[in-house]
Parts: structure tokens; sequence; C-alpha cells
């Protein structure tokens, strides 16, 4: 399963640098939404960096949405999909190396916006270790959830629309609970960021189980 989960992350992380898609196209993208939100409070800049942790999960699940459609619409020529299933590979280990890949993409993207919130909207940094630990964990529920419900959606012809009604309702938890512990984080709340860190565990290890146990069901109905 990890041997087969290296080889479909290493190609897609593969196709990925060699379209740039993700540097050309998503990180743009994500500055972007982030320069948005700053136009739109710049009346308020103190409303601005309280609103910094929401408006960078925001900005992360947007992102995630062309991260996770990327990775199914590179599946859907030239008969790949078929060739995926008819490969031998643990189905499993798909689903491990498409959401691993997806991750890595997350991540990147992360750190890029990590610095725009920080110089665009003031965010003054209060607990590292809280933060990076809920975006680890949070990347990885929304990494997961999507890769299952992306490949619900790999076989229909409204795709591209359908995904993100999928997606967008079942990562609410995500966006609520990393919200809250970066706000903690960012100093903007006096409440326990880190009771929030079951909320994201929980859903991560939900969908990482989901996948495993049940991609093969998917992978051929897809």
């Amino acid at each position: 399963m990890w041997r087969d989960a290296v080889l479909v992350g290493g190609k897609d992380l593969r196709v990925e640098l060699r379209s740039r898609v993700a540097t050309m196209q998503v990180a743009p993208y994500a500055i972007l939404v982030l320069l948005l939100f700053g136009f739109a409070f710049d009346q308020n800049h103190a409303l601005l960096t309280q609103a910094a942790a929401g408006l960078f999960w925001v900005a992360v699940l947007l992102c995630s949405l062309l991260a996770v459609q990327r990775s199914f619409s590179i599946e859907s020529v030239d008969g790949t999909r078929d060739g995926l299933r008819l490969s031998g590979l643990d189905p499993a280990g798909i689903f491990l190396g498409k959401a691993g890949a997806v991750a890595a993409q997350l991540v990147a993207l992360e750190v890029l916006l990590g610095f725009g919130v920080v110089v665009l909207f003031g965010a003054d940094l209060r607990d590292p270790g809280l933060l990076v630990l809920t975006a680890a964990v949070a990347t990885v529920g929304l990494a997961a959830a999507g890769t299952v419900y992306g490949m619900m959606a790999a076989g229909l012809r409204v795709r591209e629309t359908l995904m993100p009604l999928l997606i967008l309702p079942v990562v609410a938890p995500v966006l609520l609970g990393a919200t809250q512990a970066w706000m903690a984080a960012l100093g903007q709340s006096s409440a326990d960021g880190w009771k929030w860190m079951g909320l994201l565990a929980s859903f991560a290890a939900i969908y990482v189980t989901i996948g495993i146990l049940g991609f093969s069901t998917l992978v051929e109905e897809a």
C-alpha cells in the first residue's frame, strides 16, 4: 500500500511540476483572494486583523477545491483512469498517494498564504506550535475528504460544478476548528485553541479511514 502510495503521489506531483498549474494559476489565485479580502476591509484594519484567521482558511479551502479538481482532471484524458484501475495498484495506496499529493500542494500554498497574512493583514504570531500543528491536521483532513468526494464525482459530466457542492458542506468543521485554533494562536481570542485539535484530528481520521477502506469501491464506480 505504501509503495503504491509513493508511486501515485510522485506521479501526481511530477505532473504538477511539469505543468506548473499550481505555480502559475493556483498560487496567484490564492494571493488574489487575500488581496480582495484586504481591499474589502481596508477601511477597518483592526477588523481585518481580527478576521485574518478566517480569511486565511477560506482562501485555503477555495484553493483545495482547485487542487482536488486538478488531481482528478489529469486522470480523465486518454483513458488514464481506466489504466490506473487496471494497473493492479492497491486502491488504498492510490487514495493515499493522491491525497498526499494534494496535501503537499496545500502545504506549499499555506506557507505562501501565511506570509501574505502576516505582511498584508499584520497578524501577530503568538503560538507558532499551535499554528503549525493545526495547519498540518487540517490539511490532512481537507486532502482526504477532497480525494474521497473527488473520486465520487470523477465519472460525472457535471463534476466541475458538483464537486464544490459535495465538498464545501462537509469540510465546514475543518473551517470552524482551524479558524478558532488560529485565532487563539494569533492572540485574537482568549479561548483555548488546543481544544479544537480534537475536532480536526477526528475529521482527518474519519476520512483517511473511509478512503483507505472504501476507495476500491469508489474507483470501480467512477
